[in-house]
């Protein structure tokens, strides 16, 4: 218990110092995961290429608000159509701009474990302090919990940092399966799950069963927050905290403390928000209610297409409806 203590008590970047070629797991499966991150946006300039400047300032912003972390290159980073060099780079300015009690967990997930494998050394060398791993799913048909678990097993092995798991099925097609993560919880250097599936039974259970193990659950979307709390989750990546970041916090202060009428309160006014910035109109739609509320939201990378007006008429009416703008 006091490794545990002394580790979480250590910033980001001090951590990172410590980390040594030998994989020493026991620290570093200490990390405490507990808060809220918004999995940010990429912002680019009107030719797609990644624009620094205008991230720089969501950073500055976000730095004011009480989140544990952010997470760097997931979903709503649009990560599958940057570069590697463009990821990486992306990591190394969030890290540079932001203070040193913040995690960056930056997504490092590829399709082969060789090169998730040297991604994830890439990450650590840019500053991530842990890594989000994705489920390969080109060939879902074939990612059965053995093919799973070896993947996962493998990165974990090689990392310099801490692996989080990262199921998120509406985008891979592909749930990990809950007796690969019930093995997978077992390795000293992976860290916990980001559950962005949503069925909180599941949720509920995998915390039961791995529960020995202090391994950290995640909820992966603002619309199930509250309920993931009330089965054991930790803390929550919310696309939704990039526009309201301040109200999650608040969301998880309220659950943390028991006060469980004013949490459901607060999680009713977010769930319509919430859908339409994820399910129903995705990462467009994140992007521009960003930019209603201040901060740098910006165009897609093609292929993703801008709203529509009748989508954007919509985006706005469920926020409007809910009072937030």
């Amino acid at each position: 218990m006091q490794c545990a203590r002394a580790w979480r008590g250590l910033s980001p970047l001090l951590r990172a110092a410590q980390r040594t070629p030998t994989r020493s797991y026991t620290a570093a499966a200490r990390m405490d995961l507990s808060g809220i991150y918004p999995p940010i946006a990429t912002p680019f300039t009107a030719t797609e290429d990644v624009d620094y400047q205008r991230l720089e300032a969501n950073l500055k912003k976000y730095a004011e608000i009480p989140f544990k972390g952010l997470v760097v290159q997931g979903s709503n980073g649009e990560y599958p159509y940057l570069t590697e060099e463009e990821r990486v780079e992306v990591v190394r300015t969030v890290r540079r701009s932001l203070p040193a009690d913040k995690l960056v967990m930056a997504g490092s997930g590829c399709e082969s474990t060789k090169a998730t494998v040297l991604l994830t050394e890439k990450m650590a060398a840019a500053g991530a302090d842990a890594v989000l791993v994705v489920t390969p799913c080109f060939y879902k048909g074939k990612m059965d919990s053995r093919a799973l678990i070896q993947h996962f097993t493998k990165v974990a092995d090689s990392s310099p940092v801490p692996v989080v798991l990262y199921s998120v099925p509406a985008n891979t097609g592909l749930e990990l399966p809950l007796d690969a993560v019930t093995q997978l919880s077992q390795h000293p250097n992976i860290l916990g799950l980001k559950d962005s599936g949503g069925d909180i039974t599941r949720i509920g259970l995998i915390v039961h069963k791995t529960k020995a193990q202090d391994f950290q659950v995640l909820a992966g979307s603002a619309g199930f927050l509250m309920a993931a709390y009330c089965v054991g989750a930790v803390g929550g990546v919310c696309a939704l905290a990039n526009v309201l970041g301040r109200e999650l916090c608040e969301l998880e202060r309220l659950c943390v403390s028991g006060r469980w009428e004013e949490a459901r309160v607060l999680q009713q006014r977010l769930i319509e928000p919430n859908a339409a910035v994820t399910r129903k109109l995705g990462v467009p739609a994140l992007k521009q209610a960003m930019e209603w509320f201040g901060f740098h939201g910006g165009v897609c990378r093609s292929p993703l297409q801008p709203l529509t007006e009748a989508e954007t008429q919509q985006l706005r009416r469920d926020f409007t409806s809910t009072g937030w703008l």
